[in-house]
């Protein structure tokens, strides 16, 4: 079998986009903990939720940037460049 190397930079990046969604997924709780009152403490109480929201964020991103790298590519071939 053939083994699959990683870059470092691809895992550098990677990590990067992961770390972007768990902030962002910190920032959607602490809008939640402000819209509806609650306590600050479950800002770290219901931080495995937030990991896996952000799990599902990082997903939808690699979809996202999939799609639009497949775009790129098709449009790269149909210019004939």
């Amino acid at each position: 079998m053939k083994e699959i190397v990683l870059a470092p930079r691809i895992i550098a990046r990677e990590l990067f986009f992961y770390a972007a969604c768990v902030i962002a997924a910190l920032a959607v709780n602490a809008y939640a903990i402000l819209r509806f009152h609650t306590e600050w403490k479950e800002l770290w109480t219901t931080f495995p939720i937030t990991l896996a929201v952000a799990l599902v964020f990082f997903v939808v991103l690699a979809v996202v940037r999939g799609i639009v790298f497949g775009c790129r590519r098709l449009l790269r071939l149909r210019m004939g460049a």
